[in-house]
């Protein structure tokens, strides 16, 4: 059995969306999951925009109201924020690289330092941290990080992500023995809508 997870991990509603993903992933442990980073936002190294600052603050508490995940507020009042999303989602990739089954690992810990604990995942040394708490080396982390493997591989990524005709997240797919991929969500719901979509693919099959 094997699920696509197509996902950003600077988007706050895949933030929101992992309890209810590990929630369903729990009922089917032997399932194989691949991360696929959908990339929201292109590098960029312009500071946000307030109207932008403003706009994404109020989605955080939309988010908080609608699933079980909290933020730390503090964030916008702590950093320059930049709606810049691709390193950290070559921060997963590169994870995975290093160590097999760590982009979910990673995943969560960017969530972390960004959503708890108001650190700027835009910044290489906030992604680093996140590398060595769960175990990875700094320097080999940070070479990789900055790498054209690693920026080829963000691309594949993005050209499986338009192949699914994703345009926002998060995205689970159920991919079948014959490489059918069937969506199961295509943005936020909850563990139970997960699993009714599932089974009806099931007994469509």
């Amino acid at each position: 059995m094997r699920f696509v997870y197509v996902m950003d991990p600077m988007c706050a509603w895949c933030y929101g969306f992992q309890p209810e993903l590990e929630a369903f992933l729990s009922q089917h442990p032997s399932a194989q999951i691949e991360w696929i980073m959908g990339g929201l936002a292109p590098d960029n190294t312009e500071p946000m925009a307030q109207s932008l600052r403003e706009t994404i603050a109020s989605y955080w508490h939309q988010i908080e109201q609608r699933t079980q995940v909290s933020f730390n507020h503090d964030y916008w009042h702590q950093n320059t924020p930049y709606r810049s999303t691709y390193q950290a989602c070559r921060a997963v990739i590169v994870a995975q690289n290093m160590r097999e089954n760590s982009a979910e690992a990673m995943s969560k810990a960017i969530q972390s330092a960004y959503y708890q604990q108001a650190t700027n995942p835009s910044l290489d040394a906030t992604l680093a941290a996140c590398a060595v708490s769960i175990g990875l080396e700094e320097a080999s982390f940070l070479c990789l990080l900055n790498s054209p493997d690693t920026e080829n591989q963000l691309q594949q990524h993005l050209v499986l992500t338009r192949q699914l005709q994703v345009s926002g997240f998060p995205a689970l797919f159920y991919v079948t023995e014959e490489n059918q991929a069937f969506a199961l969500t295509l943005g936020y719901c909850q563990e139970e809508e997960l699993t009714t979509r599932f089974n009806q693919i099931l007994k469509a099959q």
